[in-house]
């Protein structure tokens, strides 16, 4: 007689081994292909600035990027060699003839290359976009010198880089502004503020348009002293201690010191430990023995506040 009480079991082990056996056995996908999107095969274009566009992979967790001109069976040149976590990739070419081509990879295999060709024609740089590099955008800084960086134009012989506190809404007045043949400047940023920059390229005849903006702040403001809220000092604790202390709001991760019983030797390996929420929980300690910690905050730009005050707990 069947026992349909121990088959449900075996069945509903089976179906945990399975799904278990998918988180660790990574699947192949070197049997699957990558679907280009664009620039299409035999695509013609005056448009320097190129995103490269894919399907995605299932199972992929990175993509293998390359362009070469003017065709990988004869390249003169290698272009791009690069891997992206996204199936999309932008970058500002000169004219001429390409092929491109991807590969999906995993950590144990990889899908063939699929690829493709274009060729982009010459034109004027003013129908043309600079392409910024960096700082990326949104970058948040405690570095006041910052390096600003784009993409060589074809056609192009310098370059206006503008930045500014206002969204540019007067040109008179402007933080920054000035013409270079480089591509790229230093620039010292004098307050803690939110910056905007862009770039144009210019010829002895004609200008791009602007690039788009991007975004860069700098915070040399350090956040505020962190304060302990349990276990409360000299407090005798069970093992498994969970060390808890109030957020700030301008934190963005918490630093964490444990010492040994002397009050200044670090406790082993894993401190100074980052912690991204308000609590820890620390069962390194044995009975008896006293520790001491304490914590300080870290801002978005890097900043560390000042440390808590030093507190101990002594495992029973």
């Amino acid at each position: 007689m069947i026992n349909f009480k121990n088959l449900s079991k075996v069945l509903l082990g089976l179906a945990l081994f399975s799904i278990g056996c998918k988180e660790f056995i990574e699947p192949s996908i070197d049997k699957k292909n990558v679907e280009l999107l664009a620039p299409a095969n035999g695509t013609e274009s005056m448009q320097y600035k190129q995103t490269f566009w894919w399907n995605t992979v299932e199972n992929a967790f990175q993509y293998r990027l390359q362009v070469v001109t003017p065709t990988f069976s004869n390249a003169s040149s290698l272009i791009l060699d690069t891997l992206i976590n996204t199936n999309k990739f932008t970058y500002t070419l000169d004219p001429g003839n390409y092929e491109w081509r991807v590969s999906a990879e995993n950590g144990s295999s990889a899908t063939p290359y699929a690829k493709a060709a274009f060729i982009i024609h010459p034109t004027s740089i003013e129908a043309q976009q600079v392409q910024l590099q960096a700082p990326a955008n949104n970058a948040v800084t405690n570095q006041s010198s910052a390096v600003f960086k784009w993409l060589k134009l074809y056609g192009a012989d310098k370059y206006r880089l503008q930045i500014d506190t206002n969204n540019f809404e007067d040109e008179a007045t402007l933080f920054f502004d000035k013409t270079t043949p480089n591509e790229e400047f230093s620039v010292t940023l004098t307050k803690d503020k939110a910056y905007k920059w862009r770039v144009k390229a210019q010829n002895a005849t004609v200008e791009s348009k602007w690039s788009v903006i991007q975004n860069i702040t700098l915070d040399k403001t350090a956040p505020g002293q962190v304060f302990l809220t349990a276990p409360i000092n000299n407090q005798v604790v069970a093992k498994s201690v969970s060390l808890r202390w109030e957020g700030l709001s301008d934190a963005k991760k918490y630093q964490l010191y444990v010492f040994k019983s002397d009050g200044s030797s670090i406790y082993g390996n894993n401190f100074p430990a980052i912690v991204t929420g308000t609590s820890f929980t620390f069962n390194e300690a044995s009975s008896g023995e006293k520790v001491y910690w304490q914590v300080r905050a870290l801002d978005e730009a890097g900043n560390a506040g000042a440390f808590s005050e030093l507190r101990s707990f002594t495992i029973q």
